[in-house]
This record gives structure tokens, sequence and C-alpha cells, in this order.
């Protein structure tokens, strides 16, 4: 059911509900900040005299446990095994450049992505990986003491809501998870994605499609929000919203004309306006056409290693295109699993890729196409990354181990030079020849697309420090648009 907090204080009329009661649905505070206290946070860019915020989004879609970067861009087939992909080859419509086999969809794709052969950096360590690469760096050891996340960052700039819509501007979306390893994943993303030394409003809008119900993960992370968007409303799959959808029109009924409501200041109007319109209508993917819905669904693919589930990837990709076009400027997506070591936990290279290499195929083939259909392909840049990558040999049980000298790194739209591939490895697949690229660069690029740094540097009321943060994180060259 919909739960709707009480205050302490307070008039009640005789339904019960206080003037405050209805801005505080479903746990939607952040760190016990309400949702109108987002509203109100000013952001720098408000708080300045030019406008330094771009017309731009980020969709990340991160591949946690460490995707085969071999596996995925560059399956190496000119080389002996086991320096080359398993999973064999796709030829792509870029000249001269394959993909991993269980991409033929996204081979189709590739004139019109940024693929980096050479993303390299130096943490081994599951966890300390996710903070390190989801910080740009910025938490150079990952062990969550400095730093902050990308996503943060932006938010900070640009204000934790969009100014005209309310929305999020900085989203995490994932699954509650059912397998042991995939819930270890989760709270390690939840992690990297914190806000560190800003505000705890600057942390995710974390929109689960089942409810956090594993503290032992999530309960004590940092911007780590259980059920921020669900309304504390269960359900067991992301596209299953009716009961969401019906619980807030009896809500509008049981408010309509209530003089408590109709009193609300502007944030708790703003907040209320969002909880019962976009919110409800953005999370509604019924009102998608069923062949676009189609082109997404990934449920036919079962997940897991020792519990499975099926796979929501594709449909959580359809939410992140509306929660931009809703004003989201920076949404990450969570695809857990690729950690493929063949042991008890996981599975192995073929196996792994199998499974996760398809609905990545289908899900980001879809988006692509979704972007582009809707002429959102210059505004919204796609990055696909993860921890690190796999090591260039095979374990005696068919897996790949951790690898952090090369890792999975590939970019799409937002108006940069696409249809090419930067950096090289060397002939084992194991480390650059050529160009590396770290997270502060990748940092560097996502922040351009976001934000005119010749505008950013002359707003006033940004603090020195932020400034400096923004400005070492140089861009990749190769796609400086």
């Amino acid at each position: 059911m919909l739960n709707i907090e009480t205050s302490s204080s307070g008039s009640a009329d005789c339904s019960g509900i206080s003037r405050r009661d209805f801005i505080r649905v479903g746990g939607l505070g952040m760190g016990g900040l309400s949702l109108p206290g987002l509203f109100a946070a000013q952001s720098l860019a408000a708080r300045s005299k030019v406008n330094f915020v771009k017309d731009k989004a980020v969709v990340m879609l991160y591949l946690s446990g460490g995707a085969s970067h071999i596996e995925t861009f560059n399956p190496n087939m000119d080389a002996p095994s086991p320096f080359n992909s398993v999973t064999g080859e796709v030829k792509t419509s870029l000249p001269g450049v394959s993909f991993g086999g269980t991409f033929p969809n996204l081979a189709k794709w590739a004139h019109k992505m940024a693929v980096v052969r050479s993303f390299t950096h130096p943490i081994g360590g599951h966890e300390q990986a996710h903070v390190h690469v989801l910080t740009g760096g910025t938490d150079r050891k990952g062990t969550g003491t400095e730093g902050r996340s990308i996503g943060s960052l932006y938010s900070k700039l640009r204000g934790a809501n969009h100014p005209h819509t309310g929305f999020p501007s900085y989203a995490l979306l994932g699954n509650s998870e059912k397998d042991g390893q995939y819930r270890k994943e989760l709270g390690r993303i939840l992690k990297g994605s914190r806000p560190g030394d800003l505000k705890t409003v600057n942390g995710p809008f974390v929109r689960m499609d089942q409810e956090l119900n594993h503290p032992k993960q999530t309960g004590k992370t940092e911007g780590s929000v259980a059920a921020d968007m669900q309304l504390n409303l269960p359900r067991e799959r992301l596209e299953n919203r009716r009961g969401l959808l019906d619980s807030i029109d009896s809500l509008r009924r049981d408010l309509d004309g209530n003089e408590n409501v109709l009193a609300a200041d502007e944030y708790e109007q703003r907040a209320l306006d969002l909880i019962l319109g976009s919110a409800a209508d953005t999370f509604d993917l019924s009102q998608e056409p069923s062949r676009l819905l189609e082109s997404y669904d990934t449920s036919a693919m079962k997940i897991g290693h020792k519990v499975f589930r099926e796979s929501t990837l594709g449909h959580q990709m359809l939410l992140a295109r509306r929660m931009v076009e809703a004003g989201s400027g920076f949404v990450t997506v969570h695809s857990a699993g690729w950690d493929m070591h063949a042991d008890k936990n996981n599975p192995g290279m073929v196996k792994g890729m199998n499974m996760l290499g398809w609905t990545v195929d289908k899900a980001v083939s879809a988006f692509l196409a979704d972007l582009e259909a809707r002429g959102l392909s210059e505004k919204v840049l796609l990055v696909l990354t993860g921890d690190f990558g796999r090591s260039p040999t095979i374990n005696k049980k068919g897996g790949r181990d951790h690898w952090a000298k090369l890792g999975t790194l590939a970019f799409a739209g937002g108006g940069l030079p696409m249809g090419q591939v930067i950096g090289r490895a060397d002939r084992r697949n194991g480390e650059p020849s050529d160009n590396p690229i770290d997270p502060s660069m990748m940092m560097g690029t996502i922040l351009r697309t976001l934000f005119d740094f010749g505008q950013l540097r002359v707003a006033q009321g940004i603090p020195q420090e932020i400034i400096q943060h923004v400005e070492n994180a140089r861009p990749i060259p190769e796609l400086s648009a």
C-alpha cells in the first residue's frame, strides 16, 4: 500500500491529512531531508550570474563485477588463444573493427560509437575499483575517504533537481537482486555513487525495481535511499506499475480540494506536483508503444548464478531515457554479474557472456535506436564502463580473473566525435600499448559534455576547489567536440 507519513505537529483535517503529510510520501526524503528540501536546496548554477549548464545528459551503463574488455569491444582474434575472445567476434559497421560475439546488434551501431581500448587504472579490488572509477579517480585508492562521484558533482553544480520539472538531477537505477553475488555488487555501486564531501542531497536518487531489503548491503551507504521513487509499493518487476498508478490516483482523489494542500508553499506544491504528476507519468512504461517496449524487453533472458531472475535491463534503459526527458541529467543504470571467474559464486566466460552479453546487446541497441528516433542522440551521451576488465589468460575452470590494467569503456552520442577506436592494447590484450586513458579522463569528457567550461570559469559563487576539481579532469582528446 501507499504509505503516508504523518507529522507530530500541525493541524489535520477530518481525513487525518496535515499540511505536511503529503510531502513525505514513501520515504521521498534523502538523509532526513524532505522532498521540498531538495527543491529548496539552491544549486551553484542558480546562484551564478551565467548559465554554464548545457542542455545535455549522461546515461552511464555500469557493468559491475568487471566486464571483460576482450569479450566486449576488443576480441583480438588475430592473437592466439587465450588472448582473444572465447565468444568469437562480429564485424561492425566501422571498417576493420569487430566486437565480441554476443554483440551482433550493437555492432551495427559501431560507426556511431567511440570505443576505448586502452582504459586503465591501478585498482584490482572490486569495492575499491567501483569507488575509484565512479569518482573519476578522485578517490585515488577507492577507500571511500576522498573525492565524490561524478554524478554527485554534476548534482552540486546543476542542482539536486531540475529547476522546472523538479525531477532529480542524478539517479541510480537497478534491481534489488536475488543472487547474493549480485547484491554485493549493488552495495559497491551505491558506495561508489556517494556524494563524498558534498551534501547528502547530491547523492543519487536511488530507484530499484523491487524494494531494497538487504540492509547489510545498502542500509548505511551514504546517498542510498531505499526505494526512493517506489512510494513503498512492492512490485516484482520494473514494468509492473499498475498498483503504483492506482495508489497515486487514490491519493489524488483524497487530496483533491484539501484546504491544507491548497495552502502549501511553493516547494511543497512542487513536491506534490512531482509525486502526483511527472513522477507517475515517467514511471508508467505502458505509455510507450508496444513495439518499442518489445524492442527493449530483455525479460526472456534469465540472469544470476545461484538464484535467477528475469533481466530488467532493457526496460531500465527505457526508463533512463524517460527520466532524461523528465529532467534528469545523470542517470546510472546498474548491470550486475560481470565477475566471471568460473567459481562457486560466478559463471565462466562463455556462460556469463551468453547470459549478460546478449542482454546488453539488445538493451543498448534499442536505446540507441530510440534516442535517434526521438532526436536525442546529440543530447544524450551514453557511457559504458565498469570497475575493471578481465585477465588476458583463462583460468583452469574457464573464467577470467580481475584485471585493472585494461577495462571496458565506450561512448555513444552526446554530440561528440563518434565512429572511432581510441588507444590500443598490446598483443596479449593485457595493457595499453599506447594512449592510456584513465578514469579522470573519462570524467573530464563527461563533465565537458555537461558543462560549458568557459562560462563556468567566469561564474560567480563557485568554490575554487570545485572549479579546480573540474578543470583537473582532462578530457579524452579524441572526444573533444
